[in-house]
């Protein structure tokens, strides 16, 4: 079975300025495997971020359902790992701290939660900044810490919407080699939204291509490349063509 089961998933908004109903997606049917990392692609507004958000239980579809693991998507829960585009850390605490967030939450002792987070520091990369507070981590750093919390819930599935977008290339390739690793290691499933196909070239089991709104899933393209990747080998080109005409097809038939 499916970890995530989208069927018939239709989204309409009402556009209260303007009077108006927009639908940003029409029909979507997609069905993700265990340990698949799936890249969802497409145009600004072709509603990938919206497919993300009713994955994650904070939006609702209006048409269609969402399952995960076989259960109904009514809201939020600790099986899906959410990190955003912007990292949302507490400025007040330190690293640790924002890592163990949920657990210092629920209460206990919290050595116990200091040494559970202290794993999930190591596993990205942040051992020896415990105790630093956000604003003195790069944009990078930043992210690493998200993972790493969304890490710790041991969910099913980790949510990812464009964590990347706004670092410097140099710092986004090292951040995609390292979430490879992690997701290698973590061995859970990973939907992520991005606008870059290089990125999901370098990162995705499959792409799955969507059209301009109202958004419809255009093409699933599994990718069948030795990891790490090289971005100037002859069949990731070809990919990458293919994904283009894809994107392309609505702009010639505009």
């Amino acid at each position: 079975m499916p970890v995530i089961e989208i069927n018939g998933v239709c989204k309409a908004f009402r556009d209260a300025k303007r009077n108006v109903e927009v639908t940003a997606l029409a029909g979507v049917d997609l069905a993700v495997e265990r340990n698949q990392f799936i890249c969802l692609l497409g145009p600004s507004g072709c509603g990938k971020s919206t497919l993300l958000n009713m994955i994650a239980g904070f939006e609702r579809p209006t048409e269609g359902s969402v399952k995960v693991d076989g259960q109904l998507v009514t809201g939020p829960g600790a099986d899906r790992g959410v990190v955003f585009q912007q990292p949302t850390l507490m400025p007040w605490l330190p690293v640790w701290e924002n890592v163990a967030f949920h657990l210092l939450m629920r209460g206990g002792q919290k050595g116990a939660h200091r040494r559970t987070a202290q794993t999930f520091i190591d596993m990205v990369g942040l051992t020896g900044f415990e105790d630093h507070y956000p604003a003195e981590l790069s944009g990078g750093m930043s992210q690493r810490v998200g993972i790493a919390r969304a890490l710790l819930m041991n969910p099913r599935v980790i949510l990812m919407d464009e964590p990347f977008s706004a670092l410097d290339e140099q710092t986004r390739m090292q951040m995609q080699g390292e979430l490879v690793r992690l997701w290698q290691h973590h061995e859970g499933t990973v939907v992520f939204v991005t606008h870059g196909i290089d990125e999901a070239l370098t990162l995705g089991t499959h792409v799955v291509v969507m059209s301009a709104r109202p958004g419809k899933i255009r093409a699933v393209v599994p990718l069948d490349l030795p990891r790490p990747r090289d971005i100037t080998s002859p069949a990731f080109n070809d990919l990458k063509r293919y994904v283009l005409e894809m994107l392309h097809v609505d702009r010639s038939n505009s």
